[in-house]
């Protein structure tokens, strides 16, 4: 199942993952991007600071998936 996640502007991977309660620290986010656990679009992201836009579909190795939803969008 993929859980929406409103964001405003554009956010950066890392910040996402604290966002979305992936990661409770900058930390832990760093450590799930670098070990090559997080896909952006299908395609494994080892940027940090990988900036995600509406319609971004995020999947974090045994997490979930994540879209990223422009606030202005009609849920």
């Amino acid at each position: 199942m993929v859980k929406k996640i409103m964001v405003r502007n554009k956010i950066a991977l890392d910040q996402f993952l604290k966002w979305c309660r992936v990661a409770s620290t900058g930390g832990q986010g760093k450590y799930y991007i670098i070990n090559d656990m997080v896909r952006v679009n299908g395609v494994i992201e080892n940027r940090r600071s990988r900036k995600l836009t509406n319609g971004d579909l995020v999947e974090v190795k045994n997490t979930g998936s994540f879209l990223v939803v422009s606030q202005l969008e009609d849920t």
